[in-house]
Order: structure tokens, then sequence, then C-alpha cells
């Protein structure tokens, strides 16, 4: 096992919890109206649909850190045959789970999702 990997992994764990939960607390928790999980209490410089898609973006750096930390961890205890399939499932979940957080964000207005759901897709086929 490659103990360097797996503490990388470990730590963009973490880290995405932090970035999450601290989002969350300092930005986006003023943001949100009483009972709704997406953030919409837009003001006159940044309106509803802004402040959803700000809101899923950031998530997206949470979901991307992640990702990149399973694959350390698997590139930390996996011979280098097994590596590049691992890769690509990971990657294409990213997406694919990226497509429904944007989507969800966003109600489906941003076409980001639609792209990171092509991405996905192309990747699941490719393999």
């Amino acid at each position: 096992m490659n103990t360097y990997f797996f503490i990388g992994g470990i730590l963009c764990f973490l880290l995405g919890i932090a970035h999450s939960i601290l989002g969350e607390y300092l930005i986006f928790n003023s943001k949100r109206i009483k009972g709704k999980w997406i953030p919409t209490k837009a003001n006159e410089s940044l309106k509803e649909r802004h402040l959803r898609i700000l809101w899923a973006t950031w998530h997206l750096a949470t979901v991307f850190g992640w990702c990149i930390g399973i694959l350390l961890l698997k590139i930390s205890v996996l011979e280098k045959s097994q590596l590049i399939n691992f890769m690509v499932k990971s990657i294409s979940t990213t997406m694919i789970l990226s497509s429904l957080l944007v989507f969800i964000g966003n109600k489906g207005k941003h076409p980001g999702w639609l792209v990171l759901l092509a991405i996905g897709i192309v990747l699941i086929i490719g393999t």
C-alpha cells in the first residue's frame, strides 16, 4: 500500500466535508428560506437563479474532491491493471452525481447539468 496516496485520499474527503459544512453555515444559511433545502433568498444584486447555481457549484467542488479522494485511496492499494477501469468508473459516477446536483440546484435551467450527464454516460459506454 502507498501510505502517501492513502493519506491524500482521506484528506480529500475531510476537506470536502469541511468545505460543504462551512459553506452552508457561513455563506448559504442566511440565503435560505426556512424549511427549504436550496437557498433562494435573493436580493437586488444576486437573483435567485444565480444563487442556485452558486450553491450547486459550491458543492460540486466537494463532489469532485471526493472523486479525487476515492481515486487516491484506490490507487494506494490496486494493481496497475485494475486501475484505469476503476478510475473511469469513479469519474463517470462523479459526473452523473454532479449533473444531478446542478439539475436540482437550478431546476434544470443551467445547461451544465446536460454536459455533466453526457460525460458520465459516454464514459460508462466507453467502459
